[in-house]
């Protein structure tokens, strides 16, 4: 390993971006083509997520040839459900970014100083929580959560969903504080100060890394993108659908499971 390489740090977006559900996977190739699996998250007592095996591989070797960080609109708990191949990453970036996990623990100073700034930039949880139930409709509502007392999801049926409705919310919560994401099934709402990009920049500071790669598909990736002096989008998500570019992102034309694959290969690349 260089000595370049060495403080190079790695930031990735998990779900739609390396790992992959049964439904997002996208194998439009013949059957007898498609790639081989690796199953990395079970839920439940059923197989849940999954990535190629060559990136599992090319994982690996990135792994070791700089510091891989995966970051994460998951909880902790969804997190730890997730045994990606290789050791486990020194720093893991959770709940957007309101929990940092140092060697698979809690560091509760940095989730200390997240609650100091939601205190000071965002209206509170409460407020916006009354707000999604007394706009949304049992009919296309099929789950509310709280993810670790920092924001909210909702989980919808997108067929019934009213078109216009999450711009609405969007609409809504900016003067408030918050970030609307619409990712498959899931609306996030999330406070502006709870960012991927706020504690990339924290485990920045503690290793020294020199440059930054990042890859992610949806609105709250990018901030972590633009945080980075290169980074890659799939072709599929809520970046692709909107078009979103910045300079030193490439946007690529892969989707499912097999721009998983790719974002690996183009980030080794770039060591």
């Amino acid at each position: 390993m260089t000595q370049r390489q060495n403080r190079t740090l790695v930031a990735s977006d998990l779900d739609r971006t390396l790992i992959y559900s049964t439904a997002a996977l996208a194998l439009s190739m013949p059957d007898e083509h498609a790639p081989r699996l690796l199953c990395v998250e079970v839920h439940e007592a059923r197989p849940l997520s999954y990535l190629t095996e060559t990136a599992a591989e090319l994982l690996v070797e990135l792994a070791a040839a700089a510091r891989f960080v995966p970051a994460t609109t998951r909880t902790r708990k969804q997190y730890r459900r997730i045994s990606l191949p290789g050791p486990q990453p020194q720093y893991a970036i959770c709940a957007n970014g309101g929990h940092l996990l140092v060697d698979g623990r809690t560091d509760h100073d940095w989730h200390d100083e997240i609650r100091r700034r939601l205190a000071d930039g965002s209206a509170p949880l409460e407020e916006v929580r009354a707000h999604l139930a007394a706009t949304s409709d049992p009919d296309w509502l099929r789950k509310e959560r709280i993810a670790e007392d920092l924001f909210a999801y909702l989980v919808v049926d997108r067929d019934r969903l009213p078109a216009g409705w999450v711009k609405e919310l969007a609409d809504w919560a900016e003067p408030h504080g918050w970030t609307v994401s619409l990712q498959g099934r899931k609306i996030y709402a999330v406070p502006r100060p709870l960012s991927k990009s706020a504690a990339l920049a924290e485990v920045v500071r503690r290793t020294g890394a020199d440059r930054v790669l990042a890859a992610g598909d949806s609105l709250l990736d990018a901030d972590l993108l633009l945080a980075a002096d290169e980074g890659w989008r799939p072709g599929h998500g809520e970046l692709a659908d909107s078009g979103w570019s910045a300079p030193h992102v490439t946007g690529l034309p892969t989707v499912g499971v097999a721009a998983g694959e790719e974002i690996l290969r183009r980030a080794l690349a770039s060591l």
